[in-house]
């Protein structure tokens, strides 16, 4: 007969109890696995029946619908009542005296399990797989959605089952399971540096800012009686203008008078070639007189002084 995934074997166990924390019977070793304790009339049912061994036990929380699993350690509990690992009531929802349905069941052998624990304080401990190994030495059986209790060095570790394969509920007794650990649950990544939008991108490169270049005279002048001036030297730009002008004009009528070609208007003979010429014709003239009228040394008469 088979039920959910789990195989029951001829009449299957089935049974509810009052559970209470393993305090109640001074079973603190009880704390440290996932064994509960039951009432002997529980033995004498299970013997009757063609169950597998070891014994796992399905718990159930009918209230709440919290479901795990177990095993059994001994059989010495009054009638009517289990015994059970605290940690193992926290996981069903369960208070002392609640009602627990407690049924036998066959669990596959766990291949896979990854753990989580709740705090980053477990990691600081100096063999942490080391001591978890040891520790599930002393369950039989995990479950998904499960929280276990690992206690060393008089501190208690809460670790949270969240994933087992091949099902949901496994069996680790006498087998080969693979642990893998996820990130503690308090445990935060450190923040990125995200670099700011006005930097350049990559591959890019700022463009150089243009070096100011030296202007002389470019003041405006003063008079010294506190008149204003009557005339305003032109903006840069005409004056750039306007010799751009002259030097084209210039151009254009050389380039003609080279090409053989008569160029009627003012621009035929400029002014300047005009005063050009007739300034050389004066300091031509003006040579001879300057010659004349240089001083020459001993040039005057002689006078005798007998008379």
């Amino acid at each position: 007969m088979y039920f959910d995934g789990y195989g029951y074997h001829g009449t299957s166990f089935e049974q509810t109890y009052r559970c209470y924390p393993a305090s109640f019977i001074d079973k603190p070793q009880l704390e440290n696995g996932d064994k509960i304790i039951m009432p002997p009339s529980a033995l004498d049912r299970l013997a009757s029946l063609q169950i597998d061994y070891p014994m796992l036990f399905e718990l159930r929380n009918s209230a709440t619908e919290r479901v795990s699993h177990c095993g059994v350690l001994e059989f010495i509990a009054e009638e009517g009542m289990i015994y059970m690992p605290y940690w193992m009531m926290e996981n069903l929802l369960l208070q002392e005296g609640d009602i627990v349905r407690v049924k036998n069941v066959t669990l596959p052998k766990g291949t896979y399990v990854k753990l989580q624990p709740h705090t980053k304080d477990f990691l600081d401990i100096s063999n942490p797989k080391a001591i978890l190994e040891t520790t599930l030495r002393n369950f039989s059986c995990l479950t998904t959605g499960d929280s276990i209790m690992v206690a060393y060095n008089k501190k208690k570790y809460y670790i949270d089952i969240i994933e087992s394969k091949p099902s949901h509920a496994i069996s680790i007794i006498e087998t080969d399971c693979e642990v893998d650990f996820a990130p503690p649950l308090d445990y935060k990544e450190p923040e990125r540096v995200v670099p700011s939008s006005k930097a350049p991108a990559q591959g890019e490169e700022a463009a150089p800012d243009e070096e100011p270049k030296f202007n002389p005279f470019t003041g405006s002048g003063r008079r010294l009686d506190g008149k204003p001036l009557k005339y305003e030297p032109p903006p840069k730009e005409k004056k750039a203008a306007a010799a751009a002008g002259e030097s084209s004009s210039t151009s254009q009528t050389t380039s003609r008078q080279l090409q053989g070609k008569l160029v009627f208007g003012s621009g035929s003979n400029p002014p300047k070639q005009k005063e050009a010429a007739a300034g050389k014709e004066k300091k031509q003239e003006e040579a001879p007189k300057k010659e004349e009228n240089k001083f020459q040394a001993f040039t005057g008469k002689k006078y005798s002084l007998k008379g």
